[in-house]
């Protein structure tokens, strides 16, 4: 299992490269994390709410599509 500071230190990679990935890539819990500057506790509140994009699982694998988050990140900015 990952150490936080493992986990801290993939988020700046995957949010740097996060504009130039596909619509249909996938996105974990750490990096929706940064995107929206909240704690895990924040995003789970706020997908119950509806005001994130809900994850789909694959396996053991919780993820977000780039596409859904990219389009509720602008919703918030316009």
């Amino acid at each position: 299992m990952p150490t936080p500071a493992s986990q801290a230190s993939t988020v700046p990679d995957a949010l740097a490269s996060f504009k130039h990935l596909p619509d249909d890539a996938r996105a974990r819990l750490p990096v929706v994390c940064a995107l929206y500057a909240q704690s895990p506790a924040t995003i789970w509140r706020r997908v119950a709410a509806g005001l994130i994009p809900a994850p789909s699982k694959t396996g053991n694998v919780t993820s977000w599509r780039v596409g859904d988050l990219r389009a509720a990140l602008a919703s918030i900015n316009h």
